[in-house]
């Protein structure tokens, strides 16, 4: 049995793949099995994968797209490994990272989850030391102290200070839960987190730069956004808190994220629904709900335009 698991699910990515799967033959840790989830890919990824030779590769190629969170679900059921961890195949793991991440869960049983920050980088493999610095403040990771985060919850669900890609996980923690909720193809990293914070699992912060993070166009668009904010919605919508600070916040987000989908959605032409959200996410803007009702009874063909036109001069 390895030590560690390491699963990277993959959807025609397979000019980025080689780099994940890379970083992870490269770790100075080498007591590990590497399996990459293929959710149908159209491209070369088969014919890529074809060519590793290293036996701790495992291939699971699955015939039809069955969904992100499925993928990676077939992933974490094939895994053998006392510890878990998953990432994308835009990402990578610096070398020391499971090295470094797993002394800590080999030191203290009672921690079921270290996480750690992580680079931000390009298309190009080049590091941005600003926007790494920029992303470290924004998700709360800049004045997290090293260990056992002792409000975990407000950390993982206020903050969202852990990123799944760069957390290595005792396996045994993510079975009692049911690892992620099949069919929810986005925010299923934020809804893992929270479901062990609830559980009282026990996570630590180490503070270093240990995983890669790639921002690139594939990321952006209409087209990404509207599944996203469906699922956002789902996500918040299936828990109630029981600290009021926690359950005001989940409130919040969640009519800002209806206001946001009902925009998205009349800037794409679905407008019945579209005014529905917004309606109900007014109250998160009332200036953004009037103005999305406004460019609504635009011709859609004219709408994007408009959309643009306002984003651009506010920057």
């Amino acid at each position: 049995m390895p030590k560690i698991t390491v699963c990277v699910p993959t959807f025609n990515r397979v000019h980025l793949l080689p780099y994940a799967i890379d970083s992870v033959l490269n770790q100075s840790e080498q007591d590990f099995e590497l399996i990459v989830c293929d959710d149908g890919s159209s491209d070369g990824t088969p014919k890529l994968m074809s060519q590793y030779t290293d036996k701790r590769i495992k291939y699971i190629r699955h015939l039809q797209n069955i969904g992100k969170s499925n993928n990676m679900r077939s992933g974490f059921d094939a895994a053998s490994g006392e510890y878990f961890i998953k990432f994308d195949d835009d990402d990578r793991l610096t070398p020391n990272f499971l090295a470094n991440t797993a002394a800590i869960l080999t030191q203290d049983y009672s921690i079921d989850f270290v996480g750690t920050d992580h680079w931000i980088i390009d298309i190009n493999n080049v590091r941005d030391e600003a926007k790494t610095q920029e992303n470290s403040d924004r998700w709360g990771r800049k004045n997290l102290p090293a260990g056992v985060v002792d409000n975990l919850l407000e950390v993982i669900f206020i903050h969202q200070s852990f990123q799944v890609g760069a957390t290595l996980f005792r396996r045994k923690s993510l079975q009692e839960l049911g690892y992620m909720q099949p069919n929810l193809q986005n925010c299923e990293d934020n809804d893992l987190f929270v479901r062990l914070a609830l559980a009282g699992k026990k996570g630590y912060y180490l503070p270093e730069l240990l995983m890669e993070y790639r921002t690139h166009a594939e990321q952006q668009g209409i087209n990404r956004a509207i599944p996203y904010l469906f699922d956002k919605m789902r996500y918040l919508e299936s828990y109630k808190f029981d600290s009021e600070k926690i359950e005001t916040i989940r409130k919040n987000r969640l009519t800002e994220t209806q206001l946001l989908l009902g925009l998205r959605l009349i800037e794409k032409g679905e407008t019945q629904k579209g005014r529905e959200l917004v309606l109900a996410g007014q109250s998160f803007s009332t200036p953004k709900a009037w103005t999305g009702l406004g460019l609504s009874l635009l011709p859609v063909w004219l709408r994007g335009k408009a959309f643009n036109a306002l984003r651009q001069a506010r920057g």
